[in-house]
């Protein structure tokens, strides 16, 4: 690239500036090479003009493209010089708020000098086994590669924390400790991490100070070594420090403080524990107040101190120790007080006697007071053969006197470095390590100490280390590409550090100088001007001849690119041209376009105007026009006008005057014939009085003459009757008598049965009729729907839609016309049975009844309202029952953090050799799935499933497959069964119900009807259960056949012959049986209705002797009625026929009505869809279809992978079976191989369960007290949750209650003592054992809360039996209150619930960020990735089988399978809520964290994706009814997240619109989003400032938490609602699988 390509028009430089420093311009005009002057335009649009020369005015810096602008790497910028990296920095800082950035494998901070929310708990989790390019630069980051790095490398690592003084070091390292500390925790419970941590407080109090540019800066340099363990977990550390400014204890500048420690303990002076100290105020001393501020701005020194003493506390300093600690620091206080005096010859000094400081000193440290008197003013100087002691002038006892306090304090420090070591060091065997340096900062004053001089050189080591490794590791990628190469020999800093190390440098001549005897700063200056004044890197100053200059921190970086293996390797400025070449592609592009649209806009505008002066001539002759013909039409209107208005007047006079004389007549002819009318109404009326009196009179005599006869009648009738009942006394009591009722009752059966058959035929016919409706129906429904595609081809509204309609109104009328007709039918058969008077007596009943319910209304009504003001009070109650029910699992949970580290602690003596707990195990867990319900409740049932295990488990597998199918069939059968019988339960049940709401009148006269209903369901459900226990003996004598015939034969052909045959034997015996049964279900009913009926006469005979004259009907008239009865019976039958044919009419209709509906819907839907992209343009229309072809696409795939999932799932399960099947079989033929070798025969041995007679049983299970242990170990420790899915769900926890019942009852409290203390702590160590199976928690979580509930359930307690049955009432405990074993358990239940929440996270964290943000749900936005984004490369090398990427489907299998797993083991819906609750919960945290932390995805694409994947986990819970356990609730920061992505970010209305609907989300959040949305493309604009600025002050009012991130860990309380059981324990089974036979049913 030369020049002239480079520095052309509208590319954009950076010029130096006093002010600016840099300053940002546009070039006008293109230079050429050569030229002296470059035209530039500023951004304020001022010009200028840039000179330019070969050497002393150099070409300007070119600035990157504003898509590089912002990158979170520098080594992605495509020019990195100074002013590209320093505005990078400062785009980053000042407007993304990012401290963090990296460069290649350095990561660059800038200190903000505040406190930050970004070091939480929550963004180490975030951060935690992620690589170092996938998210946001952070510390954290470096750290976890560095970790990663010593795992996977197996290389020790380290950490190296430069820079200059306040640039946030110290704090840096702190944070990479932190995070080792909680990734890296000790897997025993020694807390290694915290006593690291623990070390902090007490070095930053013994090493740090506030210097001018820093409140806590480290004045010594620190090296620590984190120690590993082979399994990564921290066993020890190990610290070294460097450099000790200990001339600080001494010397302060000004605004500065001496080392932390001793304002902390001159601020705690006035505690009792140090009055001994005799310390005061830090301004009383000298060493702390040279500086002249002993403050620092909110930093409390005495709270301080109380931190730094806890840390010495934690790491084992004993109080005696931190005594002598503090008293040695106040001994250096007080000796900085002691003054010093001169003598008068100026050669020697005194101390004053009074001096209480040096009392203090002295008292302090021991030491004799007159010794410190004398060797304070005096020195020793041994010579070879004697010793002189010399006086010294206070000039050099001022200075002994300071080098003492400094020589002190040194040792002092080593010393609490070497306790902390000792502390910190560990027995175990290292096997790796990572190192943090935390080095002293660099600086560059005026006048530099030399400590500073040693920190300046220690850091040009460190420089001098870091150039030699990145070039290494630059030359290394260059090998690895392939590329030609040749090792560079890149300039380094050698000279500078020769400089002052070397053989006669300047730390060589200072050695020399200080051992000549009178050695002086002038003779070492001179030595270092005459040796040292060739070097480049030496200065004399010009004014001085006591100092020198020292220049360091050289650099320079090679321009080289080439052609690698898989790499393109630029040179600087190569992406930056590519960039220019496209965008002044976009530009002549953009200017083509705009000349060819506005020369069509022209075009448009000319056509315009000359329409419009066309049609405004048109209209303006038009107007004249019709002027004129306005006025003729005026004309003619006028004549018209006048000549009907005389023509109406004339006609109104005629009227008016013909309307007079009509009116007269008619009055006068009215009045008379009023007349004539009044007189034939007098006539009328005499003439119906006469008639009414004759016709009473004659109704009179007839009463009377009838009374008369009706007496002689009954007189005579009485006499024939008692002759008649004497004589069919004797005839019933013979025996030809009931054979002559039977044969009538067995005629009048064949009668009924006939007619059955001809209603049975109608019926056929009617569903023939049927049949054809339906299909017509079809046929109707096909052609709507031909119908609605010819109207969607052809976009036309209205016949089609019309007649569609009207084919609806007219089913609608046959619908109507059916249920009208279906009602007249029910009236009909209602008005036979009611009369007039009975409906009055229901009307009154129902009214007095509707009084009642009305006053109960009011009084509700008045209770409600009385308690509303309770009811707000309330809601605030509840919330403080919120908080004090999570602080109370918070420390339940502690409680159980503590115990299991006590149980580590017993097991870790017991055992000898270390096992860690961190390592993770495959889950062996899969998805059992059956095809079979929960059986019934009843003990045969149960029984029967039982004994089918046990025979299985006794005959063998090769047996007990042969006749696997033909169980599954007859209990398929039995279950059916089982159906029906319920079914009829209920019809019975709804019959009774309906006889109670009838009058007395109604009852009597219908009570012979329910009689029979009842009969004849008592007599079908007896024949069901009859039929269930044949079906089973025919299943036990099948099974014996089978097996003997597989013994006998040898053929298993023969086997399957013999097998068919009895199959089919039984598939017909069970058709003739369902034929058979109804016929005798009839007889029976109406053989028992006759019985009853003959009963009730005989009950009434004697009423009827004693009362003859209440008895008016003839005895002949039994018969008749028995005939009636059976016609009402079969009247029932067919009206219960009819109903279940009309309501399968209507059902059917309905269906029909829903298909038509939704067919209509779908027709509006097309004809919305079709009406708004008639609204749209041609391109979104194209667009819209698009879309929606997607949408449909997308859909449809979703849809067959499910389908392709079920079915490989199905064809695993079949492949599976089928081996078995396989294995089975050719076991089989194996054994009857080995049998016919033998010649035996093998002998079936199945143990028969011996079937009790049912006996009353009282919900008790009776058990020696030595079998406890054995009821422990088979119920708990042992057990399985598979081995019970087949019963009821808890069943152990039902068995455990009914043997504490049975305790109970026995008044024996030692029992139920040991019973409930043994199940707890079983439960405890079988979860303990199994602490990372969820289905083992959720099995013991469902049956320990069913414990509890049992326990409250049956206490006695009133508040907890209101639901109780009467039965469930009586198996209350009797003697024993458990109220305390209840707390026990609950407590047990929280914690068990704590830790499935735990493991069910621990599976589905590696699967939400895959899931929710990596993976591509929706195949659309595949390919669509933000621009100007480049990921590091990962720290992990991976291969094809790299980590594995999940899917949501993946996470939303994972979530069903935990519900499906708490479902199957009972546990209740309101806990599986909750789980389901807090899992949901941790999903967004981790999302919302993700999506906070990482720039790449904050696009509008993982917008739509993220929106896309909620939606299907609401769909999830919606489809497992799990939508009001407020799961969903916890979603909606990452919906609003996803919908801030997706929305406009411009105007000031859009802002609005994000505050209004971003409510879940902080101020902080909102903001991070906003940094870090990301463009997809080069056309789509960047969130600017100001419109993240306007955000914020719309958002000022809100109070959010100053966290940015969600806290991970955070747990709702958890809450166990009462949930009795509707078992009855009494209908409890145990299976004999469970092998508790030593356990007696009381």
């Amino acid at each position: 690239m030369s020049v002239n390509e480079l520095y052309t028009k509208f590319t954009r430089v950076w010029i130096p500036d006093q002010d600016e420093v840099w300053k940002a311009a546009e070039i006008n005009k293109d230079y050429k090479e050569g030229e002296p002057v470059l035209h530039l335009q500023l951004e304020d649009g001022t010009t200028l003009e840039y000179q330019v020369g070969p050497k002393s005015s150099p070409l300007p810096f070119l600035r990157n493209p504003d898509i590089l602008v912002g990158e979170n790497d520098l080594t992605a910028l495509s020019y990195l010089h100074e002013p590209a990296v320093l505005h990078n920095l400062r785009v980053r800082f000042l407007e993304s708020n990012h401290i963090y950035t990296y460069c290649g494998i350095v990561l660059v901070a800038i200190n903000p000098y505040e406190q930050l929310q970004i070091y939480g708990e929550e963004v180490i989790t975030a951060y935690s086994g992620q690589n170092m390019g996938d998210m946001d630069p952070h510390i954290f980051a470096v750290a976890e590669e560095a970790y990663k790095q010593m795992a996977r490398d197996e290389r020790n690592q380290s950490i190296i924390v430069s820079g200059e003084s306040g640039a946030g070091k110290t704090v840096s390292a702190k944070y990479a400790m932190r995070f080792f500390a909680t990734v890296g925790g000790s897997s025993s419970d020694a807390n290694v991490e915290e006593k690291v941590l623990a070390s902090n407080p007490i070095m930053e109090a013994i090493g740090n100070a506030k210097t001018t540019r820093n409140d806590n800066s480290s004045r010594f340099g620190k090296y620590i070594q984190i120690v590993f363990s082979r399994h990564y977990h921290i066993i020890g550390a190990n610290m070294r420090t460097y450099l000790l400014e200990k001339s600080r204890v001494v010397f302060q500048a000004e605004d500065e403080r001496n080392y932390h420690i001793f304002y902390q303990l001159c601020a705690s002076a006035s505690l009792p524990e140090f009055e001994d100290l005799s310390l005061t105020s830090a301004e009383d001393f000298t060493y702390t107040s040279l500086g002249e501020n002993i403050f620092i701005e909110g930093v409390n020194d005495a709270e301080d101190f109380l931190k730094t003493r806890e840390a010495f506390s934690l790491l084992g300093v004993k109080e005696s120790s931190q005594s002598s600690i503090f008293k040695v620091l106040a001994s250096i206080l007080h000796l900085g007080n002691v003054e010093i005096v001169a003598e008068r010859d100026g050669e020697s000094c005194r101390l004053l006697r009074s001096d209480v400081h040096l009392k203090h000193f002295c008292r302090l440290l021991g030491v004799e007071l007159q010794q410190m008197e004398h060797w304070l003013c005096h020195r020793k100087l041994a010579t070879a053969s004697e010793t002189y002691v010399k006086t010294m002038s206070c000039r050099q006892a001022v200075n002994a006197r300071d080098a003492l306090a400094k020589h002190i304090y040194a040792r002092l420090f080593d010393w609490i470095v070497e306790h902390i070591n000792k502390v910190l060091q560990t027995s175990s065997k290292q096997h790796s390590f990572i190192g943090v340096l935390d080095i002293y900062g660099f600086e560059t004053f005026e006048v530099n100490s030399f400590e500073q001089f040693c920190i300046n050189y220690a850091n040009e080591k460190l420089q001098q280390q870091f150039n030699s490794h990145v070039f290494k590791l630059e030359q290394e990628e260059y090998m690895k590409e392939q590329i030609p190469w040749t090792l560079i020999d890149f300039y380094d800093n050698q000279p500078c550090i020769d400089l002052i190390e070397a053989r006669l440098g300047i730390l060589d001549l200072l050695d020399e100088e200080c051992k000549v005897p009178k050695g002086t700063d002038q003779n070492w200056a001179q030595k270092l001007y005459k040796q040292n004044s060739s070097s480049a890197h030496f200065q004399k100053p010009r004014m001085s001849n006591i100092s020198f200059i020292i220049i360091h921190f050289a650099d320079k970086d090679p321009d080289m690119f080439q052609f690698g293996k898989t790499k393109i390797f630029f040179r600087a400025g190569q992406v930056a041209y590519l960039e220019k070449l496209r965008t002044d592609k976009f530009r002549s592009a953009c200017i083509k376009i705009q000349k060819t649209v506005r020369g069509w806009l022209q075009r448009i505008r000319y056509h315009k105007i000359r329409r419009s002066a066309i049609t405004l001539q048109r209209y303006g002759r038009g107007y004249l026009a019709r002027r004129y013909a306005e006025f003729l039409r005026l004309n003619r209107a006028a004549l018209i006008c006048q000549k009907q208005y005389r023509m109406v007047r004339e006609q109104r006079n005629f009227l008016r005057i013909r309307q007079a004389v009509v009116t007269i007549q008619a009055y006068t002819r009215g009045m008379f014939t009023r007349r004539i009318y009044w007189e034939f109404l007098l006539h009328h009326k005499a003439m119906i009085i006469q008639k009414n009196v004759r016709g009473w009179l004659q109704r009179q005599r007839f009463r009377r003459a009838r009374a008369a006869a009706i007496i002689i009648q009954c007189g005579f009738r009485r006499l024939q009757a008692k002759k008649q009942l004497n004589q069919l006394k004797i005839e019933a009591r013979s025996a030809e008598r009931l054979k002559k009722l039977n044969t009538g009752m067995e005629n009048k059966i064949m009668q009924l049965k006939r007619k059955m058959d001809e209603q049975s035929i109608e019926m056929k016919s009617q569903n023939e009729q049927l049949l054809t409706v339906n299909t017509s129906l079809g046929s109707e429904v096909t052609k709507l729907q031909k119908e609605l595609d010819l109207i969607r081809g052809q976009q036309v509204e209205g016949g089609q839609v019309l007649s569609l309609q009207e084919q609806v109104e007219r089913l609608q009328e046959e619908l109507q016309e059916a249920q009208a007709e279906r009602k007249r039918l029910l009236e009909e058969h209602s008005n036979e049975k009611m009369h007039l008077t009975q409906r009055l007596e229901e009307l009154e009943t129902e009214n007095s009844l509707l009084k009642s319910e009305k006053e109960e209304l009011n009084q509700r009504i008045l209770q409600q309202s009385k308690t509303s003001a309770e009811e707000t009070s309330s809601a605030s109650q509840q919330s403080e029952l919120d908080g004090e029910r999570q602080r109370y699992q918070n420390l339940l949970k502690e409680f159980s953090r503590l115990e299991q580290r006590y149980d580590n602690l017993k097991e870790e003596m017991s055992l000898s050799k270390f096992h860690p707990s961190h390592q993770r195990n495959p889950s062996n867990q899969s998805s059992l799935e059956s095809d079979s319900n929960y059986p019934s409740f009843s003990t045969s049932e149960v029984g029967d499933t039982e004994d089918s295990i046990q025979l299985v488990e006794e005959m063998g597998v090769e047996k007990a497959a042969m006749d696997i199918s033909l169980f599954m069939k007859l209990q398929k059968r039995v279950r059916e069964l089982e159906t029906e019988r319920k079914r009829l339960q209920v019809n019975l049940d709804k019959v009774e119900e309906l006889a109670k709401h009838r009058s007395s009148e109604a009852k009597i006269t219908s009570s012979e009807h329910e009689t029979s209903d009842l009969a004849y369901n008592n007599l079908k459900r007896q024949e069901l259960e009859t039929e269930n226990k044949k079906l089973k003996n025919d299943l036990n004598e099948l099974r014996k056949t089978v097996a003997e015939r597989a013994s006998q034969n040898n053929s298993s052909n023969e086997l399957q012959d013999s097998y068919n045959l009895l199959l089919s034997q039984l598939k017909s015996a069970n058709e003739e049986l369902d034929a058979r049964r109804e016929e005798v279900l009839i007889l029976r009913t109406q053989i028992v209705s006759s019985a009853q009926l003959q009963e009730s006469s005989q009950n009434t005979e004697s009423e009827k002797e004693s009362e003859l004259n209440n008895s008016t009907e003839p005895m002949d008239k039994e018969e008749a009625l028995q005939a009636y009865h059976g016609l009402c019976e079969s009247k029932k039958l067919l009206e219960a026929q009819l109903q279940t044919q009309t309501r399968q009419h209507r059902d059917e209709l309905e269906a029909l009505h829903t298909q038509i509906e939704l067919l209509k819907e779908d027709l509006e839907k097309k004809q919305d869809i079709l009406n708004y992209m008639g609204s749209l343009s041609p391109d979104a229309k194209v667009e819209y279809s698009v879309q929606q072809e997607i949408t449909r696409l997308t859909n449809d795939n979703l849809d067959l992978k499910e389908m392709v999932e079920k079915l490989e799932k199905n064809e695993r399960k079949l492949k599976k079976q089928l081996r078995i099947y396989m294995k089975k079989v050719q076991e089989l033929e194996a054994t009857h191989a080995a049998a016919q070798n033998r010649n035996t025969k093998p002998e079936l041995i199945r143990q028969v369960t011996v079937q009790r007679k049912e006996k009353d049983f009282e919900g008790m299970l009776e058990y020696n007290k030595e079998d406890e242990a054995q009821l422990i170990k088979t119920l708990i420790t042992d057990i399985k949750p598979n081995s019970v899915s087949a019963t009821v769900p808890c069943l152990p926890a039902y068995i455990l209650f009914m043997c504490i019942r049975h305790a109970d009852y026995m008044n024996d409290d030692q029992k139920v003592e040991s019973l409930l203390t043994s199940t707890i702590n079983a439960i405890k160590k079988a979860l303990k054992r199994n602490n990372d199976d969820f289905e083992m928690m959720s099995f013991w979580l469902a049956n320990s809360s069913r414990l509890l509930h049992c326990l409250k359930q049956y206490s006695g307690d009133e508040t907890f039996m209101t639901q109780n049955t009467p039965k469930q009432n009586e198996h209350c405990l009797k003697n024993f209150d458990l109220a305390e074993y209840r707390q026990v358990l609950s407590d047990m239940c929280i914690q068990i619930y704590q830790q499935l929440i735990k493991v069910a996270e621990g599976n589905i964290q590696p699967m939400i960020v895959s899931a929710m943000l990596e993976s591509e749900s929706i195949p659309s936005l595949a390919g669509v990735k933000p621009m100007g984004y480049r990921n590091r490369s990962s720290s992990l090398d991976t291969d094809a089988d790299g980590p594995t990427s999940y899917t949501l489907q993946t996470l939303i299998r994972q979530l069903s399978q935990f519900n499906s797993i708490m479902r199957d083991h009972g546990l209740d819906p309101e806990i599986v809520g909750q789980v389901v609750r807090q899992l949901f919960y941790n999903i967004n945290a981790i999302t919302l964290n993700n999506l906070l932390l990482r720039k790449d995805i904050c696009s509008w694409s993982t917008g739509m994706q993220l929106r896309y994947n909620t939606s299907q986990l609401e769909e999830w819970l919606r489809a497992n009814n799990l939508f009001q356990s407020k799961a969903a609730a916890t979603l909606e920061p990452i919906i609003q997240a996803a919908q801030l992505l997706q929305v406009k970010k411009k105007t000031s209305q859009d802002a609005e619109a994000i505050c209004s609907l971003c409510t879940a989300l902080t101020t902080q959040q909102i903001v991070k989003i906003l940094n870090l949305y990301t463009p997809l493309n080069e056309f789509e604009e960047r969130v600017t400032v100001s419109f993240i600025r306007n955000i914020q002050n719309l958002l000022q009012e809100r109070n959010d938490p100053p966290q940015l991130l969600v806290d991970t860990k955070q747990t709702f309380p958890v809450l166990f609602p009462y949930s009795p059981s509707a078992l009855s324990l009494e209908m409890i089974h145990m299976p004999t699988s469970l092998g508790l036979d030593f356990l007696i049913r009381v």
